[in-house]
């Protein structure tokens, strides 16, 4: 188990600028998460780790020990990649013991640690079988467990499970999840899926263009979100981002939406907003804090808002209800039942404690 220390990471392709002054700490046994989307830099960043792309500026240490100059083979790092990279001519047991044979391991060891990763993963029965005999779910078991028994003091994971179906996702995160608890290693997994992010990390990485936007708990990030960007990225359904203005009300603050409604700020915000009203914001507030507003006075801190029910769409459990402010269109999650009939009028309480302000200038949330 090593912690991982990159300072100053430059990496150019030609005249693309792909990763950008990158700073980062992941301690020793911490799950961290690159996600971002497509074009960011986190699967440059991983291959930078792992010594499969070469870096322009900067240094990385892992364990302590820089890793600059040194081949992939010697970082004592262990892979898993989107694709599985199986030998199908090779059985599953010698898939996995692969890269312990090319150690020169003795083989009592390695059938030890084989049978190991076996019953930690679950593919005992299947050593025997070919790749073209597994299912993709147990193709990527046979992949981490080839990683497992490298015993290294890294594991990288370049979106190993993107891939599979949505079924499999889920049982792969779990999977992934407990394996972490088991073996205490630290991990390191890029993913462009923000629930896998949300739901696997201890810390998550989000980046954009090249540069780290935001690092942080992953409930952090959710609830603190330091743009409009992050903000908006995670979470599902996406945070409702809705223009709006800022304008001096009394002694406090409130929002005027483009409907002519006023919202009043609870005092804990407006404290927080002296000087800044008067301008242009963006109002950000996630569905799940959006709900029906039910008999006439409103808590401290809600505004009841009247809308259509635009669109409908049940999940089973929770059902969204697109309605539209001000020419915007606004995702709310109810229950399953707390919605009338598709183009019915509709009282919501919007709970602007949970709310963002956003300047739209410089994406900062105020």
């Amino acid at each position: 188990m090593a912690d991982v220390r990159i300072a100053g990471l430059q990496k150019y392709y030609g005249a693309v600028h792909a990763l950008k002054g990158i700073d980062l700490h992941v301690g020793e046994g911490e799950f961290a998460i690159f996600v971002g989307p497509s074009g960011c830099g986190k699967s440059t960043l991983l291959r930078t780790i792992a010594g499969l792309e070469q870096l322009d500026g900067g240094t990385i240490a892992i364990g302590g020990q820089i890793v600059n100059d040194m081949r992939p083979r010697d970082r004592n790092i262990a892979m898993v990649f989107q694709n599985y990279a199986l030998y199908p001519y090779l059985t599953v047991y010698d898939n996995v013991a692969f890269g312990l044979r090319a150690r020169k391991v003795v083989e009592p060891e390695i059938k030890r640690r084989v049978d190991e990763a076996a019953a930690m993963l679950g593919i005992g029965p299947l050593l025997q079988r070919y790749p073209r005999q597994l299912s993709g779910g147990q193709r990527q078991r046979v992949a981490i467990g080839r990683a497992i028994v490298r015993q290294a003091q890294l594991f990288l994971f370049d979106e190993p499970l993107s891939n599979l179906d949505a079924k499999l996702r889920d049982e792969m995160r779990g999977e992934i999840k407990r394996l972490h608890r088991e073996i205490a290693t630290t991990m390191i997994y890029v993913t462009h899926d923000q629930v896998e992010a949300m739901t696997l990390a201890d810390k998550i990485v989000l980046l954009r263009d090249g540069r780290i936007e935001q690092l942080g708990a992953p409930l952090d990030l959710f609830e603190r979100p330091a743009t409009g960007f992050v903000a908006g990225f995670l979470g599902s359904p996406s945070i409702n981002l809705i223009p709006a203005r800022l304008v001096a009300r009394g002694n406090g603050a409130a929002i005027a939406l483009a409907t002519g409604e006023t919202l009043a700020l609870p005092p804990g915000r407006t404290e927080a907003l002296a000087g800044k009203a008067e301008r242009q914001v963006i109002l950000g507030i996630r569905p799940q804090h959006i709900s029906r507003a039910i008999g006439g006075k409103m808590p401290s801190g809600v505004a009841r808002v009247s809308a259509k029910a635009d669109l409908i769409q049940p999940t089973g459990t929770r059902t969204f209800v697109t309605s539209h402010v001000g020419g915007v269109a606004v995702t709310v999650e109810l229950g399953a039942h707390d919605v009338g009939a598709q183009g019915s009028a509709v009282d919501y309480a919007v709970d602007l404690n949970r709310s963002i302000l956003i300047d739209p200038e410089t994406d900062k949330v105020l």
